[in-house]
């Protein structure tokens, strides 16, 4: 996906078995028609509900944003490497 000009990442990408193309073609081969930004919006709403609740448990301690959470590569691989160890 491209991303509009002058974008940066200060903490670069997450990386995963599958990339969100992977997803939604796995997803359409099972029947459930879905593209690239359909798997990542999915992908993103699920890191979302796992960040506020991160942060309900914590008391929110900062004021940063869920989604601004949910998007950043290091809580995804954090919570990547949580799910590979349950």
């Amino acid at each position: 996906m491209s991303m509009p000009a002058g974008s940066q990442f200060e903490h670069g990408y997450a990386t995963a078995e599958m990339g969100y193309r992977e997803i939604s073609e796995f997803m359409t081969e099972l029947g459930d028609k879905m593209n690239h930004s359909t798997a990542r919006n999915v992908f993103l709403n699920a890191m979302v509900k796992i960040s506020k609740g991160v942060q309900s448990a914590m008391g929110e301690l900062s004021d940063i944003d869920s989604l601004d959470i949910a998007k950043d590569p290091r809580f995804q691989s954090a919570i990547e490497a949580y799910l590979k160890e349950a």
